[in-house]
């Protein structure tokens, strides 16, 4: 247990600070090499990985439509149950988010838009790891469903010769994916920036990845001309205020689900009571005992803090200074605390609100920022789908009342002929 308030300033920063991410010069040249060769060799550099990462004897790219198209046969009735059910809740809270073009005349003559446009290719990441994640690519295909985008390219790595998960498919069939890449890593960001023989080239990537795909994103923004990633990643984060009157065993439980992605994790809890506090150790205690990854959620743990805050108030403001990736209020009568919180990415309000839910089906989103990029990060969300511009439209007599703004501003900026573009139009028309 940290008690807040007996720490100094450097104490309190100290406990705050994330695992450290991996990112070495070592890291950035491994990951350089893979991009150089995708870029040269194109679909043989991508199945040469899959040999030596995967261990896959006879890898392939592309999977067939039939394939995509019999998904929904081979997996079991509840599941597909369970991935439509996600579908409809995840469609139905993006598609209010379908956004409505602007029109405004800001003075005679003179009318102002502001317009949409879906962004035309778009590639989805979804990791492979150690379990399938259908859930990631709903949220993620979602979003590239109802934009329309024209063009949307699934990549996800298959481990030996198993063959990709049908879950996989189903949810990608869903979302009207039909271009699904088996590949994984910085390799399938690669290549879908890049373009390759059986790879369409996207315009801008999502999804979340290990320290390889993370520095491939890195890397491919920064250097190739028009390619966007959607936002910087780290490990995944936790942070739970609860009062006293909280049940532990629901503070354990949420602890130990975002515990367990991986040992880089870190989950905090906030409290104003000290019993509660030491009953939610002894719950992680005996939570762990029944958990198939305990092994990850107990390294995890050790990045973790249990924090005797002195009020709910400090609590948030603590919160507000960490900018956690999910925001869990456990409090009795959470409504009136909800204008303090600042700097989350996803909030989860009340005794009944598992972070699980908005991974899996409520319909938010799960993509989230990480690592305190919830302070100038969003959420995953239908407008990253989409890229804005302005349109205007401007009529001879709304030029010459403009022209009393436009003629000052260019000429004290000293830009002459910015000026004549308006002049040349104003002495044709006099």
């Amino acid at each position: 247990m940290f008690i807040w308030n007996e720490a100094d300033r450097a104490q309190q920063k100290a406990t705050l600070e994330r695992p450290a991410v991996t990112i070495s010069d070592e890291l950035e040249k491994v990951v350089a090499k893979i991009i150089a060769e995708v870029e040269l060799n194109g679909d043989e550099a991508l199945l040469e990985y899959a040999r030596k990462f995967d261990k896959r004897a006879q890898p392939r790219l592309l999977v067939s439509a039939e394939e995509i198209q019999a998904s929904e046969g081979v997996i079991s009735a509840e599941l597909k149950q369970a991935i439509d059910q996600a579908y409809s809740n995840i469609r139905a809270f993006h598609a209010l988010q379908v956004p409505v073009e602007k029109r405004l005349e800001t003075q005679p003559g003179v009318m102002c838009e502001l317009k949409y446009q879906a962004i035309e290719a778009v590639g989805l990441y979804v990791p492979g790891g150690s379990a399938p994640l259908p859930s990631s690519v709903l949220m993620q295909g979602v979003c590239a469903q109802l934009a329309g985008a024209q063009t949307i390219v699934l990549c996800t790595p298959v481990n030996g010769e198993q063959g990709i998960d049908p879950a996989i498919l189903y949810a990608a069939k869903k979302c009207g994916i039909t271009t699904i890449v088996e590949s994984g890593g910085a390799g399938a960001i690669a290549a879908m920036a890049l373009g390759t023989q059986s790879v369409p080239k996207v315009d801008k990537v999502f999804g979340p990845g290990n320290a390889f795909v993370t520095m491939a994103k890195q890397l491919l923004s920064q250097s190739l001309p028009g390619f966007a990633i959607d936002m910087p990643a780290g490990p995944s984060e936790v942070l739970v205020i609860a009062d006293e009157r909280t049940n532990p065993a629901y503070v354990a439980a949420d602890l130990l689900s975002q515990a367990e992605h991986g040992p880089d994790s870190q989950v905090l809890l906030l409290s104003n009571s000290k019993q509660l506090i030491k009953e939610v150790q002894g719950e992680l205690d005996r939570q762990l005992l029944h958990l198939s990854r305990a092994d990850i959620a107990k390294q995890a743990l050790e990045n973790s803090t249990l924090i005797l805050v002195e009020d709910i108030e400090q609590a948030f403001a603590v919160s507000a200074e960490y900018g956690p990736e999910h925001l869990i209020l456990q409090l009795g009568e959470p409504e009136p605390y909800l204008p303090l919180v600042k700097n989350a990415g996803s909030v989860f309000v009340g005794d009944y609100t598992p972070e699980s839910a908005g991974d899996y089906a409520s319909g938010t989103n799960h993509v989230l920022p990480t690592y305190g990029y919830s302070r100038c990060y969003s959420s995953l969300n239908l407008l990253d789908f989409y890229r804005t511009y302005t349109q205007q439209t401007i009529s001879k007599g709304g030029l010459q009342l403009l022209s009393k703004a436009i003629l000052p501003l260019a000429e004290a900026e000293g830009l002459d002929a910015h000026a004549n573009a308006v002049k040349i139009r104003l002495e044709n028309n006099a």
